[in-house]
This record gives structure tokens, sequence and C-alpha cells, in this order.
């Protein structure tokens, strides 16, 4: 049994380290601050429990917990759980109270681990381009707190000013007008450039560059980050590109390996992404049987027919041998899927220039009613409508469906997760279940949990399914591709704030 403390980096999930990303997906609890991005807590199992112990700037929020309180719950629950996970804003040794917490666990017997974040004195700054050392300018760098009136850590600011170098304040909104004259007291000239950075790394970041007898006048909102220095004045070029989906919030349903190329996808472009995986894919009721003798059989078959990466996974892993499949003509729904294929060796025959079923239904050819063989195989998931089988059957295929896989609906999100969900712009649905599974979802006060006005689908059916659920804003992605969906959803939202993010 041991206790994590974690460092969660400075706000952009994808700043996030490896190892932080591995402990939370076997977390048994985690005990996370205010500022920990939802989709940063969405990594940990669905059996974990979660548990808020952020406070604001000033006192607690709503009466959660006081560091001795969450000193308590780190020993209960360290003694009691395997992975208990401390879920802490950039790097839980920098002014984090990592180390408080470290000592508390030793006193109590209980093992504990420090896994280091990036931390916001040195992300925040470097994202917008400013060094916190450069040569000819700066050589050295002081990180300190703002808090100005603590009995036990107040900051000598007028010696700081003698220090030289760059300088760096967390936490120091509140107290700016003072930190900026005592500074100025102990000789730092009022000309002196200064950055000011909130909510650093995240889609609201805002930057504002003035000089230290103005620090004052900015009126940013916390968490920020102060930088006193020559090296403020860095990084104030042509501003980066922060992506067409800046400032939106989308909510991503899909699960497996896949869900995490979709969400740094949207991470570029600017947005802030939510995992809330809420179906996933479970072996085939009779454990694979039918699948194996089709896959047996497969080359008696005229085609396969392929509509997503999870069937061609299970029908290679029973095919075992490409070879098997002699002149059996394959088809993928789209690149996804033939780039499967192609990782198992088979090179596909027919993908569809439009990347859904009705494209692969427009291209696929008529059986030739001469022909001694006319059959078609299907490998495709429990719920998959008979829209592909249908349509082969009335163009005089023979059409052997195959159940491969099976969709499972999973738990519902935590309550933090569905409180961000319910405020978002955007929600991607892969398949039917998930529109379906989404629509089901309440909020933590029991009402229905609210659609957000865009909604990009994967397909028709699965758009067809969003407007029977009532949903509005419904918008087919181009393809089942990641650059098809953000593509989609980049169109859909341009120029407009849809929702309240």
């Amino acid at each position: 049994m041991t206790v994590y403390l974690v460092g969660a980096g400075p706000g952009d999930p994808g700043l996030l380290t490896q190892r932080a990303a591995a402990l939370l997906s076997e977390a048994d609890v985690v005990l996370y601050d205010r500022l920990v991005h939802a989709s940063v807590l969405a990594l940990a199992p669905a059996s974990a429990e979660l548990i808020d112990v952020g406070k604001t700037p000033g006192g607690t929020r709503g009466g959660r917990a006081r560091q001795d309180e969450i000193d308590q719950l780190l020993v209960e629950h360290g003694r009691r759980r395997p992975t208990v996970v401390r879920l802490k804003g950039g790097d839980p040794f920098l002014f984090g109270r990592g180390g408080e917490e470290a000592e508390v666990l030793t006193r109590a017997g209980v093992r504990w681990e420090v896994v280091p974040g990036v931390s916001s004195a040195f992300g925040v700054p470097a994202v917008v381009g400013i060094p916190v050392t450069h040569r000819g300018l700066s050589s050295t760098v002081t990180v300190t707190t703002g808090h100005v009136d603590d009995p036990i850590d107040g900051v000598n600011w007028e010696a700081l000013a003698k220090v030289g170098g760059t300088l760096v304040i967390l936490m120091g909104m509140k107290n700016r007008a003072g930190i900026a004259e005592a500074l100025q007291r102990g000789g730092k000239p009022g000309s002196t450039p200064v950055a000011v950075i909130e909510r650093g790394t995240t889609p609201d970041e805002v930057v504002v560059r003035t000089t230290l007898d103005r620090l004052a006048e900015v009126s940013l909102g916390s968490p920020a980050v102060i930088v006193v220095g020559a090296v403020a004045a860095l990084g104030a070029g042509a501003p980066a590109d922060p992506g067409p989906l800046a400032g939106r919030t989308v909510v991503v349903t899909r699960s497996g390996p896949r869900a995490q190329g979709l969400l740094e996808a949207l991470s570029r472009a600017g947005a802030a992404a939510i995992s809330a995986p809420l179906t996933e894919q479970a072996d085939a009721r009779d454990a694979g049987a039918s699948m194996r003798a089709a896959a047996h059989d497969a080359g008696r078959f005229r085609w396969v027919v392929f509509t997503s990466v999870n069937a061609v996974t299970r029908f290679m892993q029973e095919l075992r041998d490409a070879r098997a499949l002699g002149t059996t003509l394959v088809a993928a729904v789209g690149p996804a899927t033939a780039e499967a294929l192609r990782q198992a060796g088979v090179e596909p025959d027919l993908v569809p220039a439009e990347h859904h079923a009705l494209g692969l239904l427009a291209e696929f050819p008529g059986s030739d009613a001469g022909s001694p063989n006319n059959q078609v195989l299907f490998p495709c998931a429990d719920q998959a409508p008979s829209t592909i089988p249908d349509a082969l059957a009335d163009k005089g295929w023979q059409v052997r469906r195959v159940e491969a896989y099976r969709t499972v609906v999973l738990a519902p999100p935590d309550p933090v997760t569905l409180e961000h969900m319910a405020l978002a712009d955007a929600v991607i649905f892969v398949a039917p279940s998930s529109a379906t599974a989404y629509a089901a979802l309440t909020s933590p006060d029991g009402s229905r949990l609210p659609v957000p006005p865009v909604v990009i689908c994967i397909g028709t059916t699965t758009a067809q399914r969003a407007r029977a659920l009532g949903m509005g804003g419904v918008t087919e992605a181009h393809g089942a591709s990641t650059e098809g969906i953000v593509d989609a959803l980049i169109e859909r939202v341009a120029g407009t704030r849809t929702g309240g993010s």
C-alpha cells in the first residue's frame, strides 16, 4: 500500500507525465486539488473513489477539507487501500504542501512516493515564450510565493529586489500592489518588465505585459504566474496560434487506445477535451466461437467487409495467417480500418472515397448472378445496424453476419466530470450506443444532464440515433478518422461560441 504524491502539471492535461498517468489508471483512491483538469481525473478507473480536497484562496470551498483533514484522509486511505494518488497542481513539492504531507505519512508509518510534475513556475512562462533564464539577461531565477502576510513564511521582498535575475511569483495576484511597492522600495526599478499569465497552458490562457510600477493595474484572476525581470519582455512577438477550437470544451465518449489520439488532436486544435468513455467493447456472447469458425472458413467467401478497427483486430486474431484469405476480397469502411488491415498484412481491395457505411455500399459491386460464390462475411458488433447486410442482400449477395464483439455500457462518469460535461460546447459520439448512453446520464443534482449544443457523430446511423433522442446541433463527421472528426467540429463551431464553458 502506497500513497503517491503526484504532480498534475500546470493545467494542460497533455503535460501530465507518463508515470502520473499510469498511476492514475490503477488508482483505488484519488484525492485531488481544485485546479486539476477533469480530463486528468478521467484517467482514473470507474471504480476509483475521487475525493475533492481543493481549497480556494482565502478559505475552503463549501466547507471542504482543511490541510489537517487532508492529512487524516491520506493516512486513513493509505493504511487500507493499495494505490492512493494525492493529485496536486504543478509539482507536489513546490508550494504544494507535499513535504508536509510526506512528513505526516512518515510519522504514521505509511509508505509514500513522489511523482514530480511540471511546475507552473517554469512551464507557464515557457509556453508563452518567456525563458526564466537567458544568456546575457538572467543567469538566475528565484521562485517565491505571493503570500505577504504569512507569519512563518513571510517574504522579504526588499531583499529579493537586490538579488537580480528573474523573479517568478506564484499566488501573488491578491497582493500584487504590495509586492510591487516592496520590490521598488528594495531598489527594483519601476520600469522592470513584468508578465502576468493567467491560467497558463490552458485554452483560457491570458497574458498581460506591463512594468513593475503598473503591476497593480493588471486585473487578471487566479491562478496566475507573475514574471519579473528582463526576460518578461521576451516572447512578445507574433502570438502563437491558439488553435481553431480555442476556448471550447469537447466531451469525447470514445474508449480504448483510439480515444487518446482524438484527445491529443483536440488539444492541438486548442480545445479542452473531457474524456468520458460511456461504452467499451467486450468479447462476443459465445466467447468468439462463431468468429473462429468464420475465420477458419474465410477463404470460402468472396468478400469480407469490415466497418471498425475492433472487428479487424478480433478477426485477424482468429485468422492468425493472412494467407488463409486466399482470393477473398476485403473491404474497409475508412482509412483507420484500412490501416488496421495493413498492420495485419492485408491490403484492402476496397476503401470508399466517402468513409461511412453508405459510401461503402455505393462503391460495393453487385453480385454476378452466374458466379458460384456470392458469399459475404460481415464481422461486426452485436449492436451494429442492419444497413450493410440489407443493402448487400439487395445487390444479390448472401451475407453471413458474425458477432465479433459486444458493446457494454460503462458506469457513469464521476460527479466532477459530469459537472464539466454539463458546461461543454460539443460532444463526440462514435456509435449509436454512446449517444444512447449519454442521453441516460443525470447531473449530480438528479436532473437530466444537458447535451452540448454541438453534437458530432460518426456515421449516418449514429446521427440518426442522436436526432431520435431529441439532440440538436447534430453534424456528421467526415468519416471515422480522427482528422475527419476534428475537421467537422472545427467547421461546425467556427466563428461562434456555442456553450457555457
